[in-house]
């Protein structure tokens, strides 16, 4: 595409030349078809190349990349949480499901379950009050 692009601007700079209107230099749609520059590309590089601008390359664009998502930031450790959320969500497509389980989404069983495990806990630590602490 940037190929075609740059064939469209010689081509505009072709007419500009021989002293051209802006109105003639529309007939690069008819040559092009879909792959056209837009009206206002037309425009733009037809005043520049009149103005006197020789390149149809881009001008460099100022200032540091507007994301600091890269391949080589998504294997580094340290860079914010936004940052993280996007490669998580673009890059590798997951979402968050769920941050904790709903109650009212557990069948009657699951909850019955659910307690029983929680009572087990409670009576384990009531039997063995250092159960819990880091070194056992």
């Amino acid at each position: 595409m940037l190929s075609v692009q740059m064939e469209q601007r010689g081509n505009l700079k072709f007419l500009v030349k021989p002293g051209k209107t802006f109105t003639e230099a529309k007939m690069l749609r008819e040559v092009c078809g879909n792959e056209c520059l837009s009206r206002t590309q037309v425009l733009e590089w037809f005043k520049r190349f009149k103005e006197g601008r020789e390149t149809t390359e881009d001008d460099p664009r100022p200032g540091r990349p507007s994301t600091s998502k890269t391949d080589e930031n998504i294997e580094k450790i340290g860079i914010d949480k936004e940052c993280v959320r996007q490669i998580l969500h673009e890059s590798f497509n997951m979402r968050k499901v769920c941050a904790k389980m709903p109650l009212k989404l557990l069948s009657p069983e699951q909850k019955k379950l659910r307690m029983n495990i929680c009572a087990n806990i409670l009576n384990n630590i009531g039997t063995d009050p250092g159960l819990l602490d880091n070194g056992n």
